[in-house]
């Protein structure tokens, strides 16, 4: 898997650098007071970042798996080579409010930061952008775009985890987190569940959002005027009460006009909240599988066509 992406760039006078990761392993829990828990597990991590030899163009490909025949690592490496060779004669772009279309890999890591906060003890103590004011949690309110339906199971056959919660040893269930735009579910650890008179909760093991049928090429198709972007890195909490995060795009930024790409641009520093993000989407996309860097989950999320991202100053960084 790895020599075709090394052979395939060296054709193509590239360089390519990368990660793939096979792992096969089982979890046992058991105590004296008759928990039993156990499970195989079996997954594969590919990352590719491709380089023009001049180190003007770069592209790189993230895909995850549980199941190897499910991944084609020709078509990885394929779209890096692409967006390295596309991203070559990047032209800067004014800053400001744009229309953005996001691949998964975009969003994965900004969705983690924001899940990561759904403890109910964080937003009842008043230390998440779920915490209400005056006290408590805001379970039950609208915060996000009607089309935002978000629920974890650990049966998924495609983001399949351990039916536990690794912290709290409770187990695992299907259960929705956002429903129709609003806070369906949040995490009680058995402590803070009995303190607040509440059932206890795990922590799932997947994040799993509802997304469309088209392509990216297909989002991209229906945008008169945007900027498409690879890849999100460098992430950083700026405000944790409204989950502002600041960041920069890389491998891969294009401007999009007439529904075509037209040229790469070069990259941006955003500031950016999820929250506000999940309240400007236009269209979402096919979902894909990801393990983000910043995440404790498996994800399964769309591709995201979203208005007035915030990219507030240029990036000489490829």
């Amino acid at each position: 898997m790895a020599a075709y992406s090394i052979e395939a760039c060296k054709k193509k006078g590239l360089v390519a650098a990368g990660f793939f990761t096979d792992q096969s392993s089982f979890e046992t829990v058991a105590n004296s007071r008759g928990v039993f828990g156990h499970q195989s597990q079996t997954g594969i991590d590919f990352t590719c970042t491709v380089r023009t030899e001049d180190g003007r163009g770069s592209g790189w490909v993230r895909r995850d798996a549980n199941d190897v025949n499910r991944f084609d690592p020709r078509a990885a490496a394929e779209v890096a080579m692409e967006k390295a060779i596309r991203s070559a004669e990047a032209k800067a772009l004014e800053p400001g409010r744009y229309t953005v279309i996001l691949e998964p890999a975009a969003t994965s890591d900004l969705l983690a930061y924001m899940f990561n906060s759904f403890d109910a003890r964080s937003a009842d103590e008043g230390r998440s952008f779920l915490a209400k004011k005056g006290g408590g949690n805001r379970m039950g309110e609208k915060l996000f775009d009607e089309q935002v339906n978000v629920w974890a199971d650990p049966w998924d056959k495609d983001v399949p985890v351990l039916p536990w919660d690794n912290q709290s040893l409770l187990a695992r269930e299907r259960m929705d987190i956002i429903k129709n735009g609003k806070i369906a579910s949040m995490y009680y650890s058995p402590f803070w569940a009995k303190k607040q008179g509440q059932r206890a909760v795990g922590l799932p093991g997947n994040i799993i959002m509802t997304g469309g049928s088209k392509s990216t090429e297909e989002l991209i198709a229906s945008t008169k005027k945007g900027i498409l972007v690879t890849r999100t890195w460098y992430i950083r909490m700026v405000d944790p009460q409204t989950v502002l995060l600041t960041g920069l795009t890389r491998d891969g930024t294009f401007y999009i006009e007439n529904g075509k790409i037209k040229h790469p641009v070069k990259n941006f520093r955003f500031n950016e909240s999820p929250v506000s993000m999940l309240n400007n989407i236009e269209e979402l996309g096919r979902p894909e599988v990801l393990a983000g860097d910043e995440s404790q989950y498996q994800l399964l999320i769309p591709a995201m066509k979203v208005r007035d991202f915030n990219f507030t100053s240029l990036s000489d960084a490829v």
